[in-house]
């Protein structure tokens, strides 16, 4: 593997990750890659908190930088570094590209907890309960605003990639927001609504990685195909850590979407159920959102229900298309690494 370096940081320090990163729970068996990924990442690191905090007014970066500094997978970031390694990953721009990708997503958490309510996101309070819905809300579109800022100075291509992912995201909210059309299939738009919200930052970091590292365009789009099955593969298995999660393992209370009332795939598939023994589970969840002294109820219910062990087919399914995508790649380490994604994805929810 080639040695990296960071081009265009103020920060000369490599600071430890506050939580467990993806790379160490994916136990990559190539220690030359997982070495080089784990000095990318911190280098990402560095400049992602650096970007974050950086406004005029004091203020603002710590609203900006809150859940920045809280820490997470670093999913994204991951995946940009990956994606680079089937071209030249040392190349200028590709640190930058991985800085893009998280600040995106960390915008778009800003604004996906106020949808929710959710009250906490990486085991600290969500910006929104911490700091309220308009400084969230307003904080979000800071974020959005310097990721375009960073993408601007990788050329054009990275600026197409950037606008086309930020809008598709917030189509993918205004669809959640907005529900199915009359006599729209509810779990087909689940889907569409996944394309948007989830799937589109995961094609996005693969592709802008590959690239910045000068990739092939066919092997460019190839990891943005699998980073769209990936996605929804991921929200999937999130939707059912909401229900099976005890402690909260996601980074969000245990029940929120049920509190929120939003329409994940495990709750769609009860509702289209027929079976008398989930009726309490049905009527439960066909009143929206579900009421906080019944959330308990309901996750016990989901427990004995079909709906979850149906949504794991729908998983497995997913995972099983990524895994023929990546088939048509290079035999490189990072392919491996691809792959154990996908693997993590099949047992995180287990």
């Amino acid at each position: 593997m080639s040695v990296r370096h960071l081009s265009g940081t103020t920060a000369g320090h490599r600071p430890e990750l506050r939580e467990k990163s993806l790379l160490d729970r994916l136990a990559l068996d190539d220690p030359e890659l997982n070495d080089g990924l784990r000095e990318s990442l911190e280098r990402v690191e560095t400049w992602l908190l650096a970007v974050a905090r950086d406004a005029a007014d004091p203020r603002v970066g710590a609203v900006a930088g809150h859940l920045a500094e809280a820490g997470g997978k670093r999913l994204r970031p991951l995946l940009v570094l990956l994606g680079a390694e089937f071209g030249e990953p040392w190349r200028d721009g590709v640190t930058q590209a991985a800085v893009i990708a998280e600040l995106v997503h960390i915008a778009s958490l800003h604004h996906d907890d106020v949808m929710d309510g959710a009250g906490t996101r990486h085991g600290v309070p969500s910006v929104h309960a911490r700091f309220g819905e308009r400084a969230a809300v307003l904080a979000g579109d800071w974020l959005l605003a310097r990721a375009s800022q960073l993408a601007a100075q990788l050329g054009p291509e990275a600026v197409q990639l950037n606008a086309r992912t930020a809008g598709r995201l917030v189509a993918g909210q205004l669809r959640e927001l907005t529900g199915p059309a009359p006599g729209e299939d509810p779990v087909a738009h689940y889907f569409q609504v996944l394309a948007g919200k989830t799937a589109a930052l995961l094609s996005m970091s693969l592709g802008i990685g590959a690239l910045q590292a000068g990739a092939p365009p066919a092997t460019v789009t190839a990891l943005a195909e699998y980073g769209e099955l990936l996605g929804v593969a991921f929200q999937i298995a999130d939707d059912l850590l909401d229900l099976r999660s005890p402690c909260g393992v996601s980074g969000k209370e245990p029940g929120t979407d049920l509190l929120a009332g939003v329409p994940t795939l495990p709750v769609l598939l009860a509702l289209e159920g027929t079976d008398p023994a989930d009726a309490e589970l049905r009527a439960l969840l066909a009143a929206g959102p579900v009421p906080a002294t019944s959330v308990r109820r309901a996750l016990d219910l989901f427990a004995r229900s079909p709906a979850l062990s149906e949504t794991e087919a729908v998983l497995y399914r997913r995972l099983d298309r990524a895994r023929t995508v990546l088939g048509a790649l290079p035999a490189l380490p990072a392919r491996d690494a691809l792959l154990a994604l996908c693997d993590y994805v099949a047992h995180r929810t287990s």
